[in-house]
C-alpha cells in the first residue's frame, strides 16, 4: 500500500511543480524558530573509571604467587600428562593459597554433595540455585549437588603505582649479566 503511494508521489513530484513544492514542504518542515539561547551551566566532571580495579588486583596475585596466567596460555600439546599433571600440582596448590589468603572461602552448606537439603520459604536467590523440576512455592526439599562457596573476608590488596602501569597484571621480567 505504501509503496504504490510512494510511486504516484514520486511521478507526481517529477511531473507537477506544484506537488513537488508541497512536498518539499512537508519534508522540510516548518520554518525554525531563532533558538533561544540556554544559560550556560557546567556540568559537574564526571569522575574518570580507575583504569585499576580489585579484579586485576587478584589476577595478578594468582600470577604473581602461582603463575597462573603463564600455565593458562601455555600451549600443553608437546607435554605429556605426566608433565602437566606435575604443573598443575604447583598451580593448583599456590592458587589455593592466594584464595585462603584473600578470601578464606568457606562452603555455603556444610553437609555431603548428594544430601537431601531443605530450602526453606524466602531463601536468597543468591545462594541458591535450584535447577530440575522447579514448581510451586519453597519450602523445596532436593539433593545437594554441589555446597557452594562464600567468602568469609575480602583482602584484596591495593595496587600502588602510575596510571600507565594500572592495567599491568606482571611485569616484563628482564635478566641482565
Amino acid at each position: 500500500m505504501r509503496l504504490l503511494l510512494a510511486l504516484r508521489a514520486f511521478f507526481r513530484v517529477l511531473f507537477d511543480g506544484t506537488t513537488a513544492g508541497q512536498v518539499r514542504g512537508l519534508l522540510e518542515g516548518p520554518p525554525a524558530e531563532k533558538p533561544v539561547p540556554e544559560p550556560v551551566t557546567k556540568k559537574p566532571a564526571t569522575p574518570q573509571p580507575s583504569p585499576t580495579s580489585d579484579a586485576l588486583a587478584l589476577l595478578a596475585a594468582l600470577q604473581r604467587e602461582a603463575r597462573l596466567i603463564d600455565f593458562i596460555q601455555e600451549s600443553l600439546d608437546g607435554y605429556s600428562d605426566a608433565q602437566i599433571g606435575a604443573a598443575v600440582r604447583d598451580v593448583h596448590r599456590d592458587c589455593g593459597k592466594v584464595l585462603e589468603r584473600m578470601f578464606a572461602l568457606q562452603p555455603v552448606l556444610t553437609e555431603q554433595e548428594g544430601a537431601q537439603v531443605d530450602v526453606a520459604e524466602g531463601f536468597d536467590a543468591n545462594s541458591y540455585r535450584l535447577t530440575g523440576n522447579v514448581t510451586g512455592q519453597p519450602p523445596y526439599r532436593g539433593t545437594m549437588v554441589h555446597h557452594g562457596w562464600k567468602a568469609t573476608r575480602c583482602d584484596v590488596p591495593r595496587r600502588t603505582g602510575s596510571s600507565e602501569s594500572a592495567r599491568v597484571i606482571a611485569p616484563v621480567e628482564v635478566e641482565l649479566p
